[in-house]
């Protein structure tokens, strides 16, 4: 097995945009499993919301995995999510990375996200016990991140990924329940904003709270710029933000 130490070659492999038009589901994975090889996928959760972090999970599935548990997580309900983390927790390597509010407003979501699936990514080749050298694809949900890479393993990144890769789909649902985890706990901390409910997004509800009550520390500045100006409370508002700086 190689060591942390020279685990990498020193360069930067760009990522490869694949258009899955005509793809089957799973064809990565099968095209590794039969040679002995390994898939490692990577998605975020909380790109689009107004306040809290943005997560991100690197997951390497057991060869050969069929587990219809394993989809997209948009598409199942809390108490099926939940029992794919526990399968996952059980027979899975896998990795989760944040970026805080306060990360998102300094560098932008789109860069955040990036950042933090590099991040999950590079935790979890650190960790597995298996050379590396043993993960044929490493597959994204959309981003194009770029990371370093061994010479035997390619990256690629497309759109829809939880429909195209259990990979990716088992890298969302760890992402998901672990973030509306998160996001529950800070209810308690914020409990008018109630984020147990809208997890941060900008419903309709979520909104109206911030136009009453202004905003709290886990709030993107950047995300509500548009919003406060729309709102009676923009002195108010500014007023808070400067006291978070």
């Amino acid at each position: 097995m190689n060591t942390n130490k020279n685990r990498f070659n020193k360069n930067y492999f760009e990522p490869n945009k694949f258009e899955p038009n005509g793809f089957e589901p799973n064809e990565f994975e099968q095209t590794a499993w039969k040679k002995g090889k390994y898939v490692c996928g990577i998605d975020e959760v909380g790109r689009g919301c107004l306040s809290g972090p943005v997560v991100t999970c690197a997951c390497i599935l057991p060869q050969g995995t069929e587990n219809k548990l394993l989809r997209d997580s948009k598409k199942m309900t809390k108490e099926q999510r939940e029992n794919a983390f526990v399968w996952i927790k059980k027979n899975c390597f896998f990795s989760i990375a944040i970026s805080d509010h306060k990360k998102i407003d300094e560098i932008n979501i789109y860069q955040a996200t990036k950042v933090t699936m590099q991040k999950s990514l590079l935790q979890l080749l650190y960790s597995v016990p298996f050379d590396t050298n043993e993960i044929k694809f490493i597959l994204v949900d959309a981003m194009p991140i770029n990371i370093p890479l061994l010479p035997k393993t390619s990256l690629h990144h497309f759109p829809k990924g939880e429909t195209y890769s259990t990979s990716i789909a088992a890298a969302s649902i760890v992402a998901k329940v672990f973030r509306d985890d998160l996001m529950k706990k800070l209810e308690k901390v914020f409990p008018k904003f109630k984020f147990g409910e809208n997890k941060g997004y900008g419903t309709s509800k979520h909104v109206e709270i911030i136009k009453k009550e202004s905003t709290t520390i886990i709030h993107r500045k950047t995300f509500l710029k548009s919003l406060i100006l729309q709102t009676p409370y923009v002195s108010k508002q500014s007023d808070i933000f400067k006291n978070h700086d």
